[in-house]
């Protein structure tokens, strides 16, 4: 059975203002749909249907326009922040309920095309309580931020990154619930701190992906991103293109 999918999709999207002045990221129009939409279609078409929107700022007007899910063949489901922010960590322990033993943690900004049913076998067969997808990427697309050895984990940092990290962190995971018994409730935790705590239990496995990803956490990826949408639609369409590399 494949494992639900946890969107974290609760942020300001500061950097993308004006456009998100009134609607949030994941509403903001791509190829003529909303950016949510492309992510539940591609989660769609690798048999991933059950899937929780944890929102926040203008959470409401997603779930509006999403609704159950049932347009696309999959289950909605959303969970809302509290009036005390507490974090991607506490936005998915908020989720648990939802999420059962163990789940994917997808960016509600990421858009990825990878084999997620390859991913979720590598975690079990892993017996680790995490798993982190980690792209060879060289500073090529984003800083890299991941420090990967003989494909193990060693270092994970998101605002220190050193030279010998040639890795970043894909934007897909897979967690077990238990992970977060060792976290107090209502204390806000950032999702790179129970990265972090994995790392140094030994217990956050590592799956390398080949191809890129695409964002739309900045003006020039919400850019890269729509032209490469575009050009799946056109192609989809019979138009002759070609999606860059």
């Amino acid at each position: 059975m494949t494992l639900p999918v946890a969107i974290l999709a609760g942020g300001l999207a500061t950097r993308l203002r004006p456009i998100t002045g009134s609607i949030p990221k994941s509403l903001i129009e791509i190829a003529g749909k909303p950016f949510a939409v492309h992510q539940i279609e591609l989660l769609r078409s690798h048999g991933i249907t059950d899937i929780v929107f944890c929102v926040g700022h203008m959470g409401e007007q997603i779930e509006k326009v999403l609704g159950d899910g049932s347009l696309w063949g999959v289950h909605l489901n959303y969970v809302f922040d509290g009036p005390t922010l507490l974090g991607t960590g506490g936005a998915l322990r908020n989720a648990l309920p939802l999420l059962g033993k163990a789940f994917f943690i997808l960016y509600g900004d990421s858009y990825l095309e990878c084999n997620y049913m390859a991913i979720e076998q590598a975690f079990w067969a892993s017996g680790k309580l995490g798993l982190m997808t980690v792209l060879r990427n060289i500073n090529q697309w984003d800083p890299s931020n991941v420090l990967v050895k003989e494909g193990q984990i060693q270092r994970y940092d998101k605002t220190h990154c050193t030279p010998d990290m040639e890795y970043i962190d894909y934007g897909l995971g897979v967690l077990q619930a238990k992970v977060f018994d060792a976290f107090t409730e209502d204390v806000p935790i950032d999702l790179v701190q129970i990265y972090q705590d994995l790392i140094a239990q030994d217990q956050l496995a590592a799956f390398q992906v080949t191809q890129r990803f695409y964002e739309i956490g900045s003006p020039a990826g919400l850019e890269e991103t729509q032209r490469f949408l575009e050009q799946r639609k056109n192609i989809k369409n019979g138009l002759h293109t070609t999606i860059p590399k």
